[in-house]
């Protein structure tokens, strides 16, 4: 089973977290993890993030990375929204 764990922090505080838990194997793992933050875009009512070369990066090194204001078009109301793959 594939999970996600997505968290919105604020003064280095946990503001609101989910986990979304994707078991359709059909998908890669790309696909498995954009469609992971879609849920989690969809479940704190945000836009995706853009993907940056260092988020690319740093996904693939340590499977988590956070997205900060320069990733998002419009404003928002916490420091930065962050991702991470939980144990497959």
């Amino acid at each position: 089973m594939f999970r996600m764990w997505g968290k919105l922090l604020k003064d280095n505080k946990t503001v609101k977290d989910t986990t979304v838990s994707i078991g359709d194997y059909r998908l890669t793992r790309t696909q498995m993890v954009f469609q992971a933050l879609d849920e989690i875009c969809r479940a704190f009512d945000l836009s995706k993030p853009i993907w940056l070369d260092a988020n690319i990066r740093e996904f693939r090194r340590r499977n988590r990375t956070r997205f900060g204001q320069d990733h998002f078009i419009e404003q928002i109301d916490f420091d930065y929204l962050e991702i991470q793959i939980l144990e497959e």
